[in-house]
């Protein structure tokens, strides 16, 4: 049967190579994958993008970010919550991380206290502006308490900021004076209002996090867990009696191999392969980016990758899946494959596998909902030696002139 060339508006993809070292065409019209064949098998009336020499894989996603505090660590003073502040350092963070391949990201929010709802209405105007480029969603949470006296406010402002249009409740069990009580305080919000919960622990208290555990099984609500940094600092057999507890409570933990995230004492990666061994989802995050809590980061969804790959000991399509499928179940996003019918959420990068470009990707090309949204691109030259030593093809040449720099 001959091949139907799609619409006028179809995006052809052609000759890249996929993670199991095929080399295809991916046919895309609107925001799903119309069609995949071998590499000159598909054809089309739309726009035809050579990807020869790239390695095409789903999307990644970013499922713990700070964006609203990002990319302050430069001012050596706290972020600003002025709302005009947080949405312009939201939608800077989102693109930031857009450009690595994230064509998710779930932010958290502080509400509550002296920044009331402005910091989530800055966050919710950020979203809409940058629909169609990327998807942004929000985790309410309350800096302070949620139980005794104190907690009744925090508890209202949580309320206010799920009328609002928050897509998930956090919490910080470990400084409320009743940590167990915090957490239940969430979990019955989101079960009365249907959103996932996202906990905040470092996870160097074993009694805590299997009560947690149980919590969250159960309420039966879709619990996130992370850092849980101090998950790395228990004796091997605790560590796996707790993880035995999250698998069965269904729990997904969200490591930040990067640095991070505001509030956390614990910097660290928790045992991620002694984890998955027991059945745990493990999704990976960027946490703070260039704040006060993290003076450094990249929002580099690779990197992280990298890190659990290179310091963890996963390969490199498990450290993949944790920053692609796992993050995008833990933000509740479908499934993304390169096949026919799935969302054309893709990132192609230049180089035959996966290895590869987990340790140098720096041209990137980002898709989202069907469209190119992003591009980075990146050229390397080297100085011409004057010999025959090294045979270097003409465009990765440089004329250095006489002083031998660039």
């Amino acid at each position: 049967m001959p091949d139907s060339p799609g619409g006028p508006d179809a995006l052809l993809l052609h000759g890249a190579r996929l993670a199991d070292g095929r080399s295809v065409d991916v046919r895309i019209d609107g925001p799903l994958i119309e069609a995949v064949g071998t590499a000159g098998s598909l054809t089309t009336r739309g726009t035809r993008l050579d990807l020869r020499g790239h390695l095409l894989l789903p999307a990644p996603a970013e499922p713990h970010a700070h964006a609203g505090t990002a990319l302050t660590g430069a001012e050596g003073h706290p972020a600003s919550h002025r709302p005009e502040e947080v949405r312009r350092r939201t939608m800077e963070a989102a693109l930031l991380q857009l450009s690595q391949g994230a064509t998710a990201l779930r932010t958290h929010v502080g509400v509550g206290g002296v920044r009331g709802l402005g910091s989530l209405e800055a966050v919710l105007e950020a979203r809409g502006s940058l629909r169609g480029l990327t998807e942004l969603s929000t985790v309410a949470a309350v800096p302070g308490p949620l139980t005794g006296a104190a907690g009744a406010e925090g508890l209202a402002a949580l309320r206010d900021a799920v009328d609002m249009g928050a897509d998930a409740i956090g919490g910080r069990p470990d400084p409320d004076p009743d940590p167990a009580g915090c957490a239940e305080a969430v979990l019955e919000l989101a079960a009365a209002r249907g959103l996932p919960v996202d906990l905040h622990t470092d996870g160097d208290d074993p009694a805590l996090l299997v009560r947690l555990a149980t919590m969250a099984r159960d309420a039966g609500a879709a619990v996130r867990l992370g850092p849980c940094a101090g998950l790395s600092r228990l004796p091997e057999d605790e560590a796996a009696r707790i993880a035995d507890r999250l698998a069965a409570a269904s729990v997904t933990l969200v490591c930040l191999p990067q640095g991070r995230c505001r509030g956390a004492r614990l910097r660290g990666t928790p045992p991620v392969r002694l984890l998955r061994a027991s059945g745990v989802r493990v999704a990976a995050g960027s946490g703070a980016l260039r704040d006060e809590a993290n003076p450094v980061g990249r929002g580099d969804p690779l990197e992280a990758a990298y890190l659990l790959a290179s310091q963890q000991g996963l390969s490199p399509q498990e450290a993949y899946e944790a920053v692609s499928a796992t993050a995008r179940a833990a933000l509740d996003l479908p499934e993304v494959r390169i096949e026919a019918g799935f969302p054309a959420e893709l990132l192609a990068v230049r180089g035959e596998r996966l290895a590869g470009a987990l340790s140098l990707a720096y041209s990137r090309i980002v898709l989202h909902r069907g469209r190119v949204v992003a591009r980075t691109s990146a050229v390397r030259e080297y100085c011409d030696s004057g010999t025959d030593a090294l045979e270097l093809p003409r465009q990765g040449r440089a004329d250095c002139g006489p002083g031998g720099g660039p």
